[in-house]
């Protein structure tokens, strides 16, 4: 048995653990409902952590379900820093996990993996794609980046560059989670709507103009080539 087919094997394991758990308790609900996550994760004690970065790791594989509360919740129960490293540990497996699966199984699986629209909006940008702009595609608000993690992994871009990309990229939202969340625990409602309020401003912008954003990346594309 080789060793990519032992890890693949494993991984499908992992997977189909992680999909029996997320029906059997209906975890979907934590994904939404912030109050029923903090309950869960609180009862849990010390091994509330795993539970956290488990949760983070099938909002990226499963590409609809948001990850925002999560992110807020990891910062409301272990503080903005520990709140990032868990959330970010979380994220960074769930996109290995999304780029090695595409990978490994090309474009049929991705396919069923998430919407098609999705893949012709940025499948330019993969067959053109530059570090620069894989890195850009993590930073602009309203760019699916689990969709991504997928579509990235039909590319020929290795694994270290790419988990350092989507790391890098999705660090900032991250953060800004964790603080927020932070803000919520410790009753800080001046310092959350500050924060909050500038962060959802410059991310509002971000999004309204993200179109003409990608339409410049396309443009730095074609001058280079």
């Amino acid at each position: 048995m080789t060793k990519r087919l032992f890890r693949v094997i494993i991984l499908l394991l992992f997977l189909c653990l992680g999909s029996w758990l997320f029906l059997h308790y209906n975890l979907q609900v934590y994904f939404t409902n912030k109050d029923k996550a903090i309950h869960l994760l609180n009862s849990l004690g010390p091994f509330g952590v795993p539970v956290l970065i488990l949760l983070q790791i099938l909002q990226v594989i499963i590409a609809p379900i948001p990850g925002e509360v999560t992110g807020l919740i990891g910062g409301y129960l272990y503080g903005p820093v520990l709140g990032t490293i868990y959330s970010t540990i979380g994220l960074t497996i769930g996109s290995w996990i999304a780029f090695f699966l595409a990978r490994q199984f090309g474009l049929p699986f991705v396919e069923k993996a998430i919407n098609r629209s999705i893949i012709q909006k940025y499948d330019y940008f993969m067959e053109h794609q530059g570090l620069f702009v894989s890195f850009v595609l993590f930073l602009i608000p309203g760019v699916p980046k689990d969709a991504l993690c997928y579509i990235i992994g039909l590319s020929r871009m290795n694994t270290r560059t790419f988990l350092i990309i989507s790391t890098v990229g999705r660090l900032f939202g991250t953060i800004l989670l964790s603080v927020c969340g932070s803000y919520v625990r410790n009753d800080q409602p001046v310092a959350l709507i500050i924060v909050a309020g500038i962060s959802g401003l410059t991310l509002l912008l971000a999004y309204l103009y993200r179109e003409r954003w990608l339409a410049m990346l396309k443009n730095c594309n074609y001058s280079a080539h």
